[in-house]
């Protein structure tokens, strides 16, 4: 499968949201720690000032890093803002990244962001062939646009050799088709629990137009992966 990286315009357009949410995060963030500092009696006389700066400026670096390590993470590759602007982090063979992947790469927003407004970041994207920053260079990612069903629909010919057909996908739609492939085109970048939930749901919708072979069904998975080959081989698309 290929995927259509993101340029500069929505990877700029995705990091401005994305400030404009740390911002008003961070705004709440700051008053709470300056209620917590400086009105709580226990915690002035406890912290000297200069504890009271160094802890400041460690949560600070936490909350900014840890802001798109943790969206990165449980979104499977999106923040906020790329969530908003559709497009998502994934690791070059296309594969999720993992929550130590989106941390390496979010940590060297350090020196991306140099020397003003991301000009490192920005020069890498715009002279690296995937788009990519420094970030994306040391933990192997990429920034990709996501793609709808209507991205990856196919247009299948008829069958040419039904006989062949072990689970007579001659008789499925051209919409279920399509919803095959949109699934596996996808999968990877789903997570376990939703990835396993929705082959069960197409199987389940297309297995009463199939012939059950003898032996049994494989796992749903499986179902969807050899009905795709199965038409692939039998029929072919455009």
């Amino acid at each position: 499968m290929e995927f259509q990286i993101a340029g500069i315009g929505s990877r700029f357009l995705a990091m401005a949201l994305d400030t404009v949410i740390q911002a008003a995060l961070a705004l709440i963030l700051f008053f709470g720690w300056m209620l917590l500092v400086f009105v709580i009696p226990w915690t002035k006389y406890a912290l000297s000032e200069m504890w009271i700066v160094a802890i400041g400026i460690f949560l600070a670096f936490a909350f900014y890093v840890g802001y798109f390590a943790f969206f990165e993470a449980i979104w499977n590759g999106q923040t906020l803002g790329k969530r908003v602007v559709r497009i998502r982090v994934i690791k070059e063979s296309g594969r999720p990244i993992t929550p130590s992947e989106s941390v390496a790469r979010n940590l060297m927003r350090i020196v991306d962001q140099l020397p003003l407004f991301y000009g490192i970041g920005m020069a890498s994207v715009v002279l690296s062939r995937q788009n990519k920053r420094l970030g994306d260079f040391v933990a192997g990612t990429i920034v990709v646009h996501e793609r709808t069903l209507q991205d990856v629909k196919p247009h299948w010919e008829a069958a040419k050799n039904s006989t062949a057909l072990k689970y007579g996908s001659e008789r499925l739609t051209p919409e279920d088709f399509a919803l095959v492939e949109s699934f596996l085109n996808r999968r990877y970048a789903l997570a376990p629990d939703v990835r396993y939930r929705m082959a069960d749901q197409i199987a389940n919708r297309i297995k009463g137009k199939l012939s059950i072979p003898p032996a049994g069904l494989p796992s749903s998975e499986k179902l969807l992966e050899e009905i795709a080959s199965e038409r692939r081989d039998n029929a072919g698309y455009i």
